[in-house]
C-alpha cells in the first residue's frame, strides 16, 4: 500500500504562484520510479478534473489545456516527490488538488482517471480575486 501525502496548498492573491508537493510512502520491493503520477482537483460543484499527468522517467508530461503553460508538473524519483508548480493562478483554479498513482506504465490511464490505485488525502488550494 502506497500512501500519498499532498503539502503546499494554501491561500493566495490571484496571479500568485504555489507549488504542490506529492509524497509518496516507500513500499516494500517496489520504488517510486515504477509508478505514473498524476495531479487532478475538484472545484465546489464540479466533477473531478485531471490537471496534469508524468510517466514515471518524466518523459512523457501531458498537462491540461486549461492550464497549460501556467502549470508544470514534475518528479524526483531520488526523493519520492512529484510536484505541481502553478503559476499565475486565478480564482477558477481554486480547488481541493490530489495527487495519485498507478503502477500501470503509460499515461493514458491515469489521464482518463481509469487506472489509479492510490489517492492522496488532497489539499485545498484557494485562489483570491
Amino acid at each position: 500500500q502506497v500512501q500519498l501525502t499532498e503539502s503546499g496548498g494554501g491561500l493566495v492573491e490571484a496571479g500568485g504562484s504555489l507549488r504542490l508537493s506529492c509524497a509518496a510512502s516507500e513500499v516494500p520491493g517496489r520504488t517510486f520510479s515504477g509508478f505514473t503520477m498524476g495531479w487532478f482537483r475538484r472545484a465546489p460543484g464540479k466533477a473531478r478534473e485531471t490537471v496534469a499527468v508524468i510517466s514515471w522517467n518524466g518523459g512523457t508530461r501531458n498537462v491540461a489545456d486549461s492550464v497549460k503553460g501556467r502549470f508544470t508538473i514534475s518528479r524526483d524519483n531520488a526523493k519520492s516527490v512529484m510536484y505541481l508548480e502553478m503559476n499565475t493562478l486565478s480564482p477558477e483554479d481554486t480547488a481541493i488538488y490530489y495527487c495519485a498513482a498507478t503502477g500501470r506504465t503509460g499515461v493514458t490511464g491515469m489521464w482518463s482517471q481509469q487506472d489509479i490505485d492510490y489517492w492522496g488525502q488532497g489539499t485545498q488550494v484557494t485562489v483570491s480575486s
